[in-house]
């Protein structure tokens, strides 16, 4: 949601048929550098989730602890988003 928040400020709108990897890939191609380091873990949390949803029998077991370490991560990713709001214009 807050990578989507990024490109809506900016006048644009993913589509359905990128999924959850194109605010990513669209918001990175624009922040790394100076910022994409705070983003780069919301495409291993992306694929995390997505095999949670779509089980295996390789799947591991998604945890509290899993969840709990990437809070910090989570919250970098939100604040960076936040962050760069009101320095990105309209495309």
């Amino acid at each position: 949601m807050a990578l989507t928040a990024v490109l809506e400020n900016q006048g644009l709108r993913p589509t359905r048929g990128g999924g959850h990897i194109a605010p990513y890939t669209a918001v990175s191609a624009q922040l790394d550098p100076p910022v994409g380091a705070a983003l780069r873990p919301f495409d291993r949390m992306r694929r995390t989730r997505n095999r949670s949803e779509y089980p295996s029998f390789t799947t591991p077991e998604v945890t509290t602890d899993n969840v709990t370490g990437d809070l910090p991560a989570a919250t970098a990713i939100v604040e960076t988003c936040q962050g760069v709001l009101g320095e990105m214009s309209p495309f």
